[in-house]
């Protein structure tokens, strides 16, 4: 057994699961703690698409009740639970389509420490625009939107192609810019991770699908399960958070998180992998 291949999966999965639903940026923190832990290459890869599998499965476990109410819906024909699944359905669209055509380029180019870094401090300047600005609610809860809205929130989602910008908090952010309360963008950026998380493991599940191995079954299950119970806390401790509280704090994180990764590749402190 190789406890420091097995010490990293569970920091590596710690990381995923706490950061996923946040509006922080998991890919993000993956690729820095990857590089600082140096499990980068194609193995990490593969690593990171069974950790993501975690992090979703915790929040379906979360969401049981409505997921499962939402499918006895659609088989009774009720008209709430197929406009639901409508709008995850164009909400996911953008993002998919984006990222079939570009996902190669991007991850050349963009994946790696510094540019995460400045998407990082990017990030947290919208989050501060974001809340500083005249918020007009129109939308109290996810069953209230329109396809139209669920369009806008999927247009959202798709900058979060680029890493460090944060699936999440693209469209918890482009929610409260389009009129959703925070409970309501929150929620819906939930469920629409469900289908977007779920088809891009799939996807990079067959392209690694070679490095497969029974000898790492041990290093998945340890990065899975931390996930998920990392996942399942940050889910609800997120729902709590924001019952009092803005998304400023995420916002001041990212910027200040996001100045020491470019105070450390600039001075040498950290010899991050591509600076």
């Amino acid at each position: 057994m190789d406890l420091p291949l097995l010490l990293k999966a569970l920091i590596l999965g710690l990381v995923e699961g706490l950061t996923e639903f946040l509006p922080v940026s998991s890919t993000g923190h993956l690729i820095l703690v990857g590089d600082l832990l140096d499990f980068n290459d194609e193995k990490g890869k593969m690593f990171e698409v069974v950790i993501q599998f975690g992090a979703i499965l915790a929040v379906c476990w979360e969401y049981r009740a409505r997921l499962g109410a939402v499918a006895a819906g659609l088989q009774t024909g009720k008209e709430d639970a197929r406009r639901f699944v409508l709008n995850l359905l164009i909400a996911f669209m953008p993002a998919a389509v984006l990222g079939l055509l570009f996902a190669s380029k991007i991850k050349l180019y963009l994946f790696k420490p510094v540019p995460v870094a400045l998407a990082f401090i990017v990030g947290g300047l919208l989050i501060l625009w974001a809340e500083r600005r005249k918020h007009v609610i129109r939308i109290q809860e996810v069953d209230e939107m329109t396809w139209r809205d669920a369009l806008k929130i999927g247009l959202a989602q798709s900058l979060a192609l680029i890493p460090g910008t944060s699936r999440s908090g693209a469209t918890i952010i482009g929610g409260l810019f389009f009129g959703m309360s925070r409970k309501a963008a929150t929620e819906f950026s939930f469920f629409l991770a469900i289908p977007t998380l779920f088809a891009a493991s799939a996807y990079e599940l067959v392209k690694y699908r070679h490095l497969l191995s029974a000898d790492d079954l041990g290093m998945f299950a340890v990065g899975g399960v931390a996930s998920f119970v990392s996942a399942f806390i940050a889910v609800r401790g997120l729902l709590r958070y924001i019952s009092r509280h803005d998304f400023s704090a995420f916002a001041w994180y990212r910027i200040g998180f996001g100045i020491i990764v470019l105070l450390t590749a600039y001075t040498g402190v950290v010899s991050w992998s591509v600076s």
